[in-house]
């Protein structure tokens, strides 16, 4: 991909976005997950770049939301990002045996990305659902009350396609 391939899909994603009624503080962070959302899972420095450079925004602002939100990544990511959450109640409702399970069936470690670029796995502070913990999300996706065995089989569900419910 060009650097002008990138500041085009860059100008098209920041007007599309700024065309819709939000407060100024979203326009960058819903471009920001339209660009990722282009790009498969991750932000090109270059398009962090260009957006600057067509915005104005300094380029220490977009990459300090681009740092403090966990949902952001500039490092390539696998097709389907598997955030687990960390948190005490997934913690102590099994949620260590369910890490292992995933590490084991995908053969990463946290960071880490399958060699077939399917699936990268990452932690995750609470997801907000504890009351089905443990907790994991797939893309866009949460599923919870799961088990090794569970995870086992949502994750070749969604190897197989067998699973609509998974964003791509």
């Amino acid at each position: 991909m060009s650097r002008d391939e990138i500041r085009k899909t860059v100008e098209d994603i920041y007007a599309r976005v700024s065309n819709e009624s939000l407060e100024k503080g979203d326009v960058l962070l819903n471009t920001l997950h339209e660009i990722q959302d282009h790009y498969n899972n991750f932000i090109p420095v270059e398009a962090a770049e260009e957006l600057h450079d067509i915005t104005g925004v300094p380029l220490s602002k977009i990459y300090e939301v681009l740092s403090f939100y966990t949902m952001f990544s500039t490092e390539k990511r696998g097709q389907y990002v598997i955030r687990i959450c960390k948190s005490l109640p997934c913690h102590v409702d099994g949620g260590a045996e369910v890490v292992e399970a995933l590490k084991e069936k995908l053969g990463i470690d946290f960071g880490e990305t399958t060699e077939d670029g399917v699936f990268t796995l990452e932690q995750s502070s609470c997801l907000g659902l504890c009351g089905v913990s443990p907790v994991m999300m797939i893309n866009e996706e949460a599923y919870g009350n799961l088990t090794p065995e569970k995870v086992k089989t949502i994750i070749d569900d969604v190897k197989d396609g067998k699973r609509s419910d998974v964003n791509a």
